[in-house]
């Protein structure tokens, strides 16, 4: 399960508005058109994907529910896969 809020950059309460302003900067920074890394477009697929589904409020109320009886039922995986985005992150 991706961390779309880690995608983004914002926390898992961050109001639409502040959603929508994190995807604008994320998605001009990561823009094929802008950013010439090869890493860009995989990115940039990525920060769309993450404001599809959070702009929603349906998809995102089911995502958070997910996100929450992952880290219930499966605590080890959830743990190594935040511990992954966060360090991924970090060394960026």
């Amino acid at each position: 399960m991706k961390d779309y809020y880690a995608v983004l950059g914002t926390e898992s309460n961050a109001s639409i508005s502040a959603i929508k302003n994190a995807y604008r900067k994320k998605a001009s920074e990561f823009h094929p058109d802008r950013n010439t890394s090869p890493d860009a477009p995989a990115q940039f697929r990525q920060v769309q994907e993450a404001y599809d589904l959070l702009s929603d409020e349906a998809k995102r109320r089911d995502y958070d529910e997910n996100r929450r009886r992952s880290l219930l039922e499966n605590p080890i995986e959830t743990a190594q896969q935040i511990w992954t985005t966060y360090i991924n992150k970090v060394l960026q």
